[in-house]
Parts: C-alpha cells; structure tokens; sequence
C-alpha cells in the first residue's frame, strides 16, 4: 500500500517588512522625546523641525561671516552656480 505524504493546512504568508534602521532609530528618538517633555507626537515633529531650521540659519550666517581665503576651495558648493 502506498502512503501519500499528509496534506498540511495551508497558512496564509506573513509578508516580513524590512524596515530601515534609521526609521526604527528616529521612531524610537520621537517617542524618548514625547516621554521626556510630555508632548504629543506632532509637537515632537514641530520641536525637530525648528530644531533644524535654527541649525540651518546658524550654519547659513557662519558661512556669510567667515571671509573668503584665497586659494582654498569652498567647503560646499552648488553645480548650478
């Protein structure tokens, strides 16, 4: 007598969603903030957001202040300049 192999129930896929560490670190960042000031999740978007206004603004006036030196080459520069 043959023994056909027995039939498993088929389970639907469970699709494994890679997430990108750096999402995982800032979701994780967000929520340490939210706990630490007691604020809602869009006050800490908003508190992130001026955050990296001032730095851009402060990163735009040292490089307005800071003379030009001859012969060195820009720290940065744009291609459509």
């Amino acid at each position: 007598m043959i023994r056909w192999p027995r039939r498993r129930e088929a389970r639907p896929l469970v699709p494994r969603i890679r997430v990108n560490p750096r999402i995982l670190e800032l979701q994780t960042a967000k929520e340490i903030l939210a706990e630490i000031f007691h604020a809602r999740p869009g006050e800490v978007d908003e508190m992130i957001q001026n955050r990296l206004e001032e730095m851009e603004e402060r990163c735009w006036r040292e490089e307005i202040s800071r003379p030009d030196e001859e012969g060195l080459w820009p720290e940065s520069f744009c291609v459509g300049e």
